[in-house]
């Protein structure tokens, strides 16, 4: 797994090119994006209904953004699982969440946030 940082600009679009590098997503390659359980999956799929845009920036359409509660200028956790074909974005509320039980036992049980 490969892990990088981005932010969705106003339009909802996002770019990590050393991730889709990776992933051997050149410009035009077909996705699909879908929410799951309050984050992104996004698949390399043959007729898929968004591209990787020229300049490497995925499109994240604004019903699955509101899905995962996504805004502009939000820190964004991207995944690339190379060996499934596919990228995972984690909004930094699910991330903050995720963390919060091993925060809470470096500072002795309490749960923070």
């Amino acid at each position: 797994m490969l892990i990088g940082m981005a932010r969705a600009d106003r339009s909802g679009r996002v770019s990590e090119r050393g991730l889709l590098g990776a992933l051997g997503w050149p410009a035009g390659h077909r996705i699909d994006v879908h929410p799951h359980g309050g984050m992104l999956v996004i698949t390399s799929v043959r007729a898929g209904q968004q591209v990787v845009g020229s300049r490497g920036e995925l499109p994240l359409p604004a019903s699955v953004r509101q899905m995962c509660a996504i805004v502009p200028a939000q820190p964004l956790l991207l995944a690339a699982i190379v060996s499934h074909d596919l990228l995972v974005i984690h909004p930094a509320s699910s991330v903050a969440w995720l963390l919060a039980d091993l925060h809470a036992q470096v500072i002795g049980g309490r749960r923070v946030g």
